[in-house]
């Protein structure tokens, strides 16, 4: 029988049963990979939430093993997670493709971390490390330098694919299918591959649909265009920059997160002429229809540019009659009301919009559909499976996409955050599992604010807050004025008078009945306020406000 040391374990910390906080972990004796560090944007239910991240007390315990970050590409559900990480736990070097390297220094900048381990990677990067063996390769996304990250251990090949699509008509570099082939040939272990799509049809549409799209609404429209899609979508900016120096129109740009995707992409070389961005100064001076609004705020964010520009709250920007607005994107699931919303407004203000439902090739995804994971399990060929990056729905259509491939059921396994899968010479099972939870992230907060938090702040949301202010003398155990109340989104003040001295009355007689039975206790004087009042107020109104009891002590003898 083989001995536990000699697994080569499998971890996933973020990525299983949602799309976002990816991090896998690969670990072999006292020698352990990380691949992945996302972050993943927060539910309405998550009130004044900014980010989910991974919960990483596994890591801390298996810090002195951690020989590496690596990093497949440059979005926030891979890379977003980095600078908290490191807050936490001591990374030795970070593996990033170039548009990654230079998004991650960006962040870094912006936490004020000094971190200077941070290693550019390409397609024909080495690492070798005791029991690692890692290259990578060159897959197809919507932002440029994406890979799969292929790991020799000594328990076989895991292969890792990152998010992916295969684009045959791709704007950037197409995946390597060769190389792919080529590995599956040697023979792969376990194969972990992207979930996104699994629950589309068919192959998804090339980039290049989406250019000549773009390129015949732009070329044919009279007035100015305003073009909404994802910053991170690097690849649709180029052949925006490229449509629009054919068509004679100059760039201007808003909103913070496209202006950083721009300076990156002319760093990298993947845009070349930075004169054709423009201020709105230089904007002014030029007809309608040479000018094209480049901004944020696909998904309907409150705050974006495009938000602004639809309430009419844009400093800069005043739609006109003429204004065509272009939303080259989709919504992310739960978003498509926010979104509703923005097109509903645009509309209001007499501006013509066009959204992917209407011009199908205004977007694509850039992850694979169901014909482009068949192929990847056919080109790979993996002894066993387990499907990664996304809801537990989509990993389980990926499941029976495997099947259809030929793997057999007992070698695809459908795990959950914290799931540990074991590789040995003889196969792949399921191990021990590990802590994997979800840590909440409050502004510079990390892990501050629990379940409790946010349940009160769920009861403020919906019934309010009501505030009692007592003024006492514990000497003398005696309510020195009558209570005041007060309240925030729970009722009007002025307009329920009647309420509010009933409210007070009933305060009155906590307080006395409480002082009656002698022992003074500031807790306990507190909490019976709390659970006196609560029924009471829900009696009368119907409705369950928080209730924060403010008392005041006055101490004097005489």
């Amino acid at each position: 029988m083989q001995k536990i040391e000699e697994t080569t374990s499998i971890v996933a910390l973020g990525g299983l049963g949602e799309v976002g906080k990816n991090m896998y972990v690969v670990k072999h004796k006292e020698e352990l990979i990380v691949i992945d560090a996302g972050v993943m944007f927060p539910e309405e239910s998550l009130m004044g939430i900014d980010y989910v991240i991974q919960d990483v007390s596994y890591l801390k315990e298996n810090e002195n093993f951690i020989k590496a970050l690596i990093i497949t590409h440059g979005h926030e559900d891979h890379i977003g997670g980095i600078s908290f990480l490191l807050q936490n736990v001591k990374i030795p070097t970070i593996y990033a493709p170039g548009i990654a390297t230079s998004l991650i220094k960006n962040k870094l900048e912006d936490n004020h971390l000094n971190y200077q381990n941070l290693e550019t990677i390409n397609k024909d990067s080495h690492l070798k490390f005791k029991y690692f063996d890692i290259e990578f390769i060159t897959t197809t996304h919507s932002i440029p330098d994406s890979f799969a990250v292929v790991i020799r251990t000594p328990n076989g090949i895991i292969f890792e694919t990152g998010d992916f699509k295969f684009d045959l008509t791709p704007i950037g570099p197409m995946a390597d299918l060769h190389k792919i082939a080529k590995i599956g040939e040697e023979g792969v272990k376990l194969l972990l591959s992207d979930s996104t799509n699994a629950l589309s049809e068919g192959f998804s549409k090339s980039e290049s649909c989406v250019d000549e799209t773009l390129n015949d609404i732009i070329s044919r429209h009279y007035g100015r265009v305003i073009l909404a899609t994802f910053a991170s979508n690097i690849y649709r900016i180029k052949h925006i920059v490229e449509t629009c120096k054919k068509n004679n129109r100059q760039i201007l740009t808003f909103g913070r997160s496209m202006k950083t995707s721009i300076e990156i992409a002319l760093e990298n070389g993947l845009i070349k002429d930075n004169s054709i961005f423009i201020d709105e100064n230089k904007a002014k001076n030029l007809k309608r229809n040479q000018v094209c609004i480049l901004c944020t705020g696909s998904q309907g964010e409150p705050l974006a540019a495009l938000s602004r520009i639809a309430n009419g709250t844009h400093k800069q920007i005043t739609l006109l009659p003429d204004d065509l607005v272009v939303f080259s994107s989709k919504p992310i699931p739960g978003n498509a009301a926010s979104v509703g919303k923005i097109i509903n407004k645009l509309y209001l203000k007499g501006v013509k919009v066009f959204t992917n439902e209407e011009f199908s090739d205004i977007h694509t995804s850039g992850h694979a559909k169901e014909e482009e994971l068949k192929l990847m399990l056919r080109l790979v060929k993996p002894q066993y499976f387990m499907p990664m990056h996304g809801e537990y729905r989509m990993l389980m259509a990926h499941k029976e996409l495997a099947k259809d491939c030929g793997i057999p059921q007992d070698n695809i396994f459908i795990c959950k955050n914290g799931d540990t899968i074991e590789l040995t010479k003889d196969g792949v099972k399921k191990g021990i599992p590990v802590n994997a939870g979800d840590v909440y992230v409050d502004g510079s907060r990390i892990g501050d604010v629990g379940s409790s938090i946010l349940k009160e702040r769920k009861i403020m949301s919906h019934d309010g807050i009501l505030m009692t202010i007592i003024n006492v003398n514990p000497l003398k155990k005696q309510l020195l004025i009558k209570p005041n109340v007060t309240t925030r989104g729970f009722i009007m003040v002025n307009e329920n008078a009647d309420l509010i001295e009933k409210i007070e009355k009933k305060v009155t007689y906590i307080v006395r009945e409480s002082f009656s039975k002698g022992n003074y206790s500031y807790t306990d004087l507190k909490n019976q306020i709390i659970l006196d009042l609560s029924p009471y107020i829900s009696a009368l109104t119907g409705r369950h406000p928080m209730i924060l009891p403010i008392i005041m002590e006055v101490r004097q003898s005489d």
